[in-house]
């Protein structure tokens, strides 16, 4: 294998601040490819468990109550991986803790495949999200590897797959569930998980660790990151504003949908989950535009086709219960674009922020993506019981009013670079 080296050695204790000095003229495309798939297989690894919990509760002789605590935990174990194992990548080869997380993964898996009770479900389901947090070491190395010149576009490839992962995964596991059982999904993930685990640590090169940060300093530097850069804290604002709309939007649909006009079930709500294939697949466009006209650009017209997208859907009670489904899925799909270009732009604008930062300054984005994204299920509910559906779009609007604000806000001027390993 050969190794991707630095810019320039650095003595013992002192990180590397540079990426590659001469980064490869074009990714090949299996690799790229091969990089997107293990991103969408790792991040449906959360998602596998969600239509499978009634059968899972039936079998395993749980109560509702305990066999919720399943989603739950994957998805605390997601938001602390990628808080607290997603940096990790900066300290050590990337194309070992890919290998690491991935083997993790596949036993976690296969623990959770072969649980004999729901306290064993639930810590499966625990590590499963810890390690599924694969796919937020796999985008850093995509855009390590990618030159400059075709970043947006390597990341928005693979960013493809990350979502297609997450659309794709409920409709999977339903099925095998339905057919085989839910414990043939689990070890069907896990032999997954593992086959693409050895085929990135073959097609992988070896990263140079770019920070010689003790474990606890490495923690603290993301704090130092979010204080020198404020590019980052408004790619960061801005995406987390987003994530609120998008997040009370999708906590509150089946609920809207089950009431007056519509009466429809649970399947219709999940088949607007389709719409997200519109975001997944524009992805790549997505980051081409970044390439060629700046990802500033992209940021905003995203977040104006969100903003239009819930202001239309907010005319909805107004019209025909035929007419609201039709503008609720063109919204849906307008508003899914949207938020998923312009991630495509923050993660371009953020990984050009410090090369050898670029594990610790994407898990100061997602923190701050998931924060938005719990404040929004939270909220939505709130306002749905309080004062309706037309709440809810006004409040998913003026969210992403906010994330416009942010990116328009005249920006401060750089503060002075500090060393990207001890940030001072």
């Amino acid at each position: 294998m050969s190794i991707i080296q630095p810019a320039h050695e650095t003595s013992p204790g002192i990180a590397d601040a540079q990426t590659p000095a001469a980064p490869p003229a074009g990714l090949p495309t299996p690799l790229v490819l091969l990089l997107a798939s293990g991103a969408g297989l790792a991040v449906a690894s959360i998602y596998y468990s969600q239509p499978m919990l009634g059968v899972l509760a039936a079998d395993i002789g749980a109560s509702d109550r305990a066999i919720g605590w399943v989603p739950t935990l994957t998805q605390l174990g997601y938001a602390l991986g990628i808080l607290l194992l997603a940096p990790l990548g900066d300290r050590f080869d990337r194309r070992r803790v890919i290998a690491a997380k991935s083997a993790a993964l596949a036993v976690a898996l296969l623990l959770g495949g072969a649980a004999p009770s729901i306290a064993t479900l639930l810590f499966a389901s625990l590590a499963i999200g810890l390690t599924a947090t694969l796919a937020q070491d796999i985008v850093p190395a995509a855009a390590a590897l990618a030159p400059d010149s075709h970043r947006g576009k390597v990341v928005g490839t693979v960013m493809t797959g990350l979502l297609l992962g997450i659309l794709l995964s409920r409709v999977v596991s339903g099925f095998v569930a339905e057919h085989w059982g839910w414990r043939i999904m689990f070890i069907a993930a896990s032999a997954s998980i593992a086959l693409v685990g050895v085929a990135l640590w073959r097609g992988l090169p070896r990263f140079r660790p770019t920070t010689h940060l003790a474990y606890g300093a490495l923690l603290g530097s993301l704090g130092a990151l979010w204080r020198r850069h404020g590019a980052l804290r408004r790619a960061t604002l801005a995406q987390g504003l987003l994530s609120v709309g998008f997040s009370a939007f999708w906590s509150t649909l089946a609920v809207m949908l089950h009431g007056a006009p519509f009466h429809l079930g649970s399947a219709a709500a999940g088949a607007f989950g389709l719409a997200g294939a519109a975001g997944a697949l524009a992805a790549p466009l997505a980051g081409r535009v970044a390439d060629r006209h700046g990802p500033e650009m992209v940021t905003r017209l995203g977040i104006g086709l969100v903003i239009l997208s819930f202001a239309a859907m907010a005319l909805a009670p107004w019209l025909p219960a035929s007419t609201q489904l039709g503008l609720l899925v063109v919204g849906a799909i307008g508003f899914d674009l949207g938020a998923q270009a312009s991630l495509i732009a923050h993660q371009t604008i953020v990984y050009g922020i410090e090369p050898g930062a670029r594990s610790r300054l994407n898990s100061v984005l997602f923190v701050g993506m998931f924060a938005g994204m719990a404040s929004g299920a939270a909220l939505g509910s709130l306002v749905l019981a309080s004062w309706g559906w037309v709440a809810v779009a006004l409040l998913a609007m003026l969210s992403a009013m906010g994330a416009l604000l942010v990116r328009t806000w005249p920006a401060r001027p750089a503060t002075a670079q500090r060393h990207p390993a001890t940030g001072r």
